[in-house]
């Protein structure tokens, strides 16, 4: 065994010292440039996917918070009211003035002073527990905010941010410039 490992160290040292060492150098230093591009285009690749992978969970979340609004403020509406709705929805994503996501504009809270509380910026986002939306109603509106949220809808109400059930009289719609009624819903610039 001994002399075995004796006769491996000398025909390796001997075919070491007989062998081209550039051409040895060559190859190993292009496999280690070989090997090193294969595992930056890995890198590459996989980062590319899982960035794509947050920008669609991103979309999806986005568009989820859009059809919920669109099915909790207008499903009895027209199918035009839920498109204004929504737009409404997309209008306020737009403007400075609100949140930069549409779920952050869709729960946004303010202080009401005369209620001396935190209000939702949309009434149903108020209340604590509200039941799943299901049936024809939650697929119109999915169908709806896809419209919306991917540009196939024409808008129609260009730059309206608020609009308000046409049986109650905020005082904020004083200093607002109506745009439409749709259903039982009006809308304002």
């Amino acid at each position: 065994m001994l002399s075995a490992y004796a006769d491996l160290r000398r025909n390796v040292r001997f075919f070491w010292y007989r062998a081209d060492k550039a051409a040895w150098f060559f190859a190993i230093f292009t496999a280690c440039v070989v090997v090193g591009l294969v595992y930056s285009l890995q890198t590459v690749f996989a980062y590319q996917d899982a960035r794509r992978e947050r920008q669609r969970a991103f979309h999806n979340e986005n568009l989820a918070c859009l059809a919920r609004n669109v099915y909790f403020e207008a499903r009895g509406e027209p199918i035009a009211g839920q498109f204004a709705v929504a737009e409404v929805t997309m209008n306020r994503k737009a403007s400075r003035l609100f949140p930069r996501t549409l779920c952050e504009v869709v729960y946004q809270q303010s202080w009401d002073p005369l209620r001396k509380r935190m209000v939702g910026a949309f009434s149903w986002t108020e209340f604590k527990k509200l039941p799943e939306p299901t049936g024809d109603e939650w697929q119109r509106a999915q169908q709806v905010a896809e419209a919306v949220y991917y540009n196939r809808y024409t808008p129609q109400l260009q730059g309206a941010l608020y609009f308000h059930a046409s049986y109650i009289r905020p005082d904020w719609a004083k200093e607002k410039r109506r745009v439409t009624r749709i259903g039982r819903h009006v809308f304002y610039k």
